[in-house]
């Protein structure tokens, strides 16, 4: 199957599930706490399968995210100057 395959299977479970969605709140009604959550559920899921196929569309997204290389050198200590060391405060002061 294809990626547009899945996304249309995919975006045809979520319409099922709308639907589904929709009944319950006939029958339970909207105001509920528990029913608010699942409808917005079902939309953020709604939202992210958009946000999905629009990604797939764009030529060059197959390839995975741009790898960035980090040096093994040591960093230049210039960069620590004025820091705070996690935990320990700022070098050269003491607890008050």
């Amino acid at each position: 199957m294809s990626v547009h395959d899945d996304l249309t299977t995919t975006q045809r479970c979520l319409d099922d599930l709308s639907r589904s969605v929709g009944r319950l709140e006939q029958q339970l009604g909207s105001t509920g706490l528990e029913m608010r959550r699942v409808r917005t559920d079902a939309d953020h899921l709604r939202e992210s399968v958009a946000l999905l196929r629009a990604a797939a569309s764009q030529p060059g997204s197959s390839r995975g995210p741009e790898l960035v290389t980090i040096p093994d050198t040591p960093y230049d200590d210039s960069l620590w100057i004025d820091t705070d060391d996690e935990g320990l405060g700022a070098r050269g002061r003491h607890a008050p």
